[in-house]
């Protein structure tokens, strides 16, 4: 007779479900930068930290968006091919360059930013003020315990 590990419920499974979420999220928001300027996922996060924190490193917007750096890499360069994005020397070290929006990309961005707002309101309608703070909330939670990483043995173990 063998003992059978407990199974996961994944229609319940909190990390699973989280990803299915966040999937759906980002290939309905894709639809408003996809075809009108052929960006990808990683481009309009890049674009997106550009337009709210230009200039900025990559290494900066690796850390702050958590994308892998190579991931970012891609993005970076798929951008400055598209005319979206302009790279200069960065005086406090000079192994890293300040990426900013060009004229083109920083057009891009205005018009893209609202839609993208407008497209998390809409999002959000179906919540009261109240559930939307609270979604909030245990958002800033979890985030925060995924930073603190101290998990039991029983997990960490294999």
């Amino acid at each position: 007779m063998s003992i059978r590990a407990k199974t996961l419920d994944l229609e319940r499974f909190l990390p699973y479900r989280l990803d299915i979420l966040a999937e759906s999220v980002s290939r309905s928001l894709s639809r408003i930068y996809k075809d009108k300027y052929g960006l990808g996922v990683p481009e309009w996060r890049v674009l997106a930290h550009l337009g709210q924190y230009a200039p900025i490193t990559a290494k900066a917007i690796g850390v702050h968006s958590r994308m892998h750096k190579t991931k970012v890499s891609r993005a970076v360069a798929a951008l400055e091919e598209l005319g979206l994005l302009a790279r200069s020397g960065n005086d406090e070290d000079r192994r890293e360059e300040l990426l900013s929006l060009t004229g083109k990309g920083q057009a891009a961005y205005d018009d893209l930013a609202p839609r993208a707002a407008d497209f998390a309101r809409h999002l959000l309608d179906d919540l009261s003020a109240t559930e939307r703070r609270v979604l909030e909330h245990t958002i800033d939670r979890l985030l925060k315990r995924l930073e603190r990483n101290s998990w039991p043995a029983s997990i960490r173990e294999s």
